[in-house]
């Protein structure tokens, strides 16, 4: 959502959300005042509070009652104006590191104890999936040309299963034909290239090849090969272990957002029987473009694709086995949480399982 905001309105748009997630009481002109050193009258406040209403960044639940964030207003706040928390970061890498002996525990142990912690610490329901173990190795790759101007990548995997996926010719065009001949030994040359690159090489990390390697006059078959390649992947790629692990369901319950017993059903539901659903909202299947630069996903509300936590916050990252996202580590919790801790929880569990999953022998 692209909405343009004066610095004054930034910092009341804040103070609205640091307040309401702080209280769960809709927020009103006076309280700011009294709470925050805004530099301007209660009057201004109500003006400037109506106009982000107009904008879709507050909304009054009742007439006679002050504001609340929308999702929009919730995702302005954790884009632009909330800070990260480093210092709590640290702290619960330093917690993780002091209460899991990943040296002495079983691999199932200490991802049950991360979780209990993650939950503890955030006052969420705290989701981590067990790591998948089977990423097919890479035994060949060939780009074929199949007519003018389309490639087929041709992928066959340790198992000798064949994975396949079209894509257009990067120079192709009707004014121009192309050299048949001379395209098939440059497709030749690039499949030379993917195998020396990737050969042995988990499917998974199809996206992460430097094509700088690639002789400049092959370039342009880079970008090209390196989205299909992603979506190939995304495509072939299919969980065989789908068990998260949840802890933290009581606590985040007590929160007035789910004093309604069928809301409360719905997500047990979920968490209980419905965890493939989930699975493939937790494991971002986008971050396969991300090798290497693990990143904390943050859906707000209606921003997630499951009905059924339209009205939760879903923050989660993957954690990595060396170069290879394997599993998520996640919090579950209302679009009013406190979104610094949430998410410096989440980065620091993740860092932390990536280091313990890769130093030891699964």
């Amino acid at each position: 959502m692209q909405v343009q905001l004066t610095n004054r309105q930034q910092h009341i748009l804040w103070a609205t959300v640091s307040h309401y997630i702080a209280t769960a009481e809709p927020v009103g002109s006076k309280a700011l005042v009294e709470e925050f050193n805004l530099g301007v009258s209660s009057a201004t406040i109500r003006n400037v509070m109506g106009a982000l209403e107009k904008s879709g960044l507050l909304y009054q639940p009742h007439t006679s009652s002050g504001r609340v964030p929308s999702d929009s207003g919730y995702r302005i706040y954790v884009d632009q104006l909330m800070t990260h928390n480093q210092s709590l970061e640290k702290e619960v890498e330093a917690a993780l590191q002091g209460r899991l002996k990943w040296e002495d525990w079983s691999l199932e142990a200490l991802l049950q104890g991360a979780t209990q912690i993650l939950a503890r610490l955030s006052g969420c329901v705290s989701l981590i999936t067990m790591p998948q173990n089977n990423a097919s190795v890479l035994r060949h790759l060939q780009l074929v040309q199949i007519e003018t101007g389309q490639i087929m990548l041709i992928v066959v995997t340790d198992g000798y299963e064949t994975h396949s996926t079209l894509m257009d010719l990067p120079s192709a065009s009707e004014d121009n034909q192309p050299d048949v001949e001379l395209i098939d030994r440059e497709l030749q040359i690039v499949s030379n290239f993917l195998n020396s690159q990737l050969r042995g090489k988990s499917l998974m990390e199809l996206a992460a090849l430097d094509w700088s390697q690639l002789d400049q006059e092959f370039q342009r078959y880079g970008e090209y090969l390196k989205t299909s390649l992603v979506e190939l992947t995304r495509r072939t790629f299919s969980p065989t272990n789908t068990q998260i692990m949840v802890r933290g369901v009581s606590e985040v319950l007590r929160q007035p957002e789910f004093s309604q017993i069928q809301q409360v059903q719905t997500i047990i539901q979920l968490l209980e029987q419905e965890q493939e659903q989930l699975w493939h909202l937790i494991f971002d299947e986008t971050e396969l473009e991300q090798i290497n630069k693990p990143q904390v996903t943050v859906r707000i509300g209606s921003e997630n694709t499951l009905e059924t936590i339209r009205t939760c916050t879903l923050i989660s990252s993957t954690y990595h086995r060396d170069s290879i996202p394997v599993g998520s580590v996640g919090v579950l919790g209302p679009t009013r949480l406190n979104y610094e801790n949430a998410i410096a929880l989440v980065s620091a569990a993740s860092e932390y399982l990536s280091e313990a999953i890769s130093n030891q022998q699964c």
